[in-house]
């Protein structure tokens, strides 16, 4: 498939692997869809838990016919206000879609009503979601975005589903497709202050108000002294895995790739300071036709800040694929 795009160039003075990461920190963005409405959400999960995923549905100002309604999931610590999930709604919204800004299960809004959490492997929210939406939302098709752990989270989601799902397609953005390479990577010294930033972020949303926890619980999750420690400690034995290997084994995309039956767009940069680019390179892409990788040498992790226009080229290369599924 041609999106005819223009290759990404960095611009200034994003450049490199780790300006690009950092630009969605540093930058200044706007914090609304505005002039598009919006409107709060909530879906109870079936599962016997109480947990509510909580959601912003923004309609566009001038509608487009056909354009499917388009889930955009966030990443680790992510949430429907955070500056790349804006970005991508503000341009679909433009474009005519009608938009849905997904909080997971205990992250942003959904916190204080899931005693419950998110994590990589927990495709079946996703699938939950999916058998709840009003139909007055999906008459024209429902197609969805992910980034980095909500897109590795969705990859997984596509692969079980494969031609069962309702989705006409999808699209990754910096998805870590093996869990344990990209752990190990992001636990190298050089990532030492994204890893200390993210442990933190991650310690206060999983015991933020709402979270229902064991006192054992509580001390794995504030005691980690890693990423892969939490993983270990707390998200491995709460959700049946043996540990944090066998958790980042089981849930890998790369185990669920091949079974992907809708189009789906995966974008990553080769220079993405956390994921290594070798996962996306190595890959046999041919192998699944369904699959259309897109993968720039530049671009960092969820970054893509270039010089063809000031939103992001993800941006604009996700709404393009949208529009030929």
């Amino acid at each position: 498939m041609s999106l005819e795009l223009p290759p990404f160039k960095s611009r200034f003075p994003w450049w490199g692997g780790d300006l690009q990461t950092l630009a969605n920190r540093w930058r200044l963005p706007r914090t609304d869809v505005v002039p598009h409405a919006s409107e709060r959400l909530s879906f109870a999960l079936r599962d016997g838990t109480a947990d509510t995923l909580l959601a912003m549905l923004d309609r566009p100002v001038a509608p487009k016919a056909g354009r499917p309604l388009a889930i955009v999931i966030h990443g680790l610590t992510g949430a429907e206000d955070s500056a790349y999930i804006l970005s991508i709604a503000r341009h679909l919204l433009d474009r005519g879609h009608t938009v849905l800004r997904l909080n997971l299960r205990g992250a942003g809004p959904s916190r204080p009503v899931c005693g419950g959490h998110y994590y990589a492997g927990r495709s079946q929210d996703l699938r939950a979601l999916l058998e709840v939406l009003p139909s007055e939302l999906t008459r024209d098709g429902i197609v969805a975005v992910g980034y980095s752990l909500g897109a590795a989270m969705l990859l997984k989601y596509l692969g079980e589903e494969g031609s069962r799902t309702p989705l006409k397609g999808a699209a990754s953005v910096s998805a870590p497709i093996d869990l344990a390479a990209t752990c190990q990577s992001m636990m190298r010294p050089r990532n030492a202050l994204y890893h200390s930033y993210l442990l933190r972020q991650m310690k206060r949303e999983a015991t933020g108000e709402g979270a229902t926890l064991s006192a054992t619980e509580r001390s794995a999750i504030l005691g980690s002294g890693s990423i892969r420690q939490y993983d270990d400690r707390f998200i491995a034995p709460r959700h049946g895995f043996a540990d944090a290997d066998d958790y980042y084994e089981r849930c890998k995309p790369l185990r669920f790739m091949a079974g992907i039956r809708v189009p789906t767009l995966v974008l990553a940069s080769l220079d993405d300071p956390w994921i290594p680019g070798a996962l996306y390179s190595g890959y046999d892409w041919q192998a699944n036709k369904s699959l259309t990788p897109l993968l720039p040498s530049r671009g960092g992790h969820v970054g893509f800040h270039g010089t063809t226009d000031k939103r992001p080229w993800s941006d604009i290369a996700v709404a393009r694929f949208f529009e030929h599924v």
